[in-house]
């Protein structure tokens, strides 16, 4: 069974907002709004390691013959920062190469507080002492 992390409350990211996590030993996780869903991609681009956090929301402009264009989904594809490759946040799948280019995706969703008191949750803890009054966490 995968570990559940709770990241944020929904309200702390807005549609149209991104909001970038850290899931389990350093595991970068940047987390979308569109429009009320959610959707969690690793932030880590696949071509050479891009952070996707960085890159730009933009839609797709698509054609069916030559002269005649439309412009459609309009935030649901973020572009890698570093050199422009294309990805559906949906699904991860890159938009040049969607059978074989991915980034990895992870399930998201809004669950109700009361519902937060199942697990399992995995919390990172660190040591704590007390020393001359004075609190030290080790990190």
């Amino acid at each position: 069974m995968a570990a559940r992390y709770v990241v944020a409350p929904a309200a702390e990211i807005p549609p149209g907002a991104r909001k970038v996590v850290e899931a389990g030993q350093g595991r970068r996780i940047v987390v979308f709004n569109l429009g009320g869903e959610f959707f969690a991609l690793l932030d880590r681009c696949p071509h050479q390691g891009g952070r996707l956090s960085e890159g730009k929301l933009c839609g797709l402009v698509e054609s069916d013959e030559p002269g005649v264009f439309r412009y459609g989904r309009k935030g649901e594809i973020l572009r890698c920062p570093w050199h422009q490759w294309e990805f559906d946040i949906r699904t991860g799948r890159s938009w040049h190469d969607p059978d074989r280019t991915r980034v990895r995706a992870f399930p998201a969703r809004v669950e109700r507080g009361a519902a937060l008191r199942e697990g399992p949750y995995v919390v990172e803890t660190f040591p704590v002492r007390v020393e001359d009054d004075y609190v030290v966490v080790e990190a």
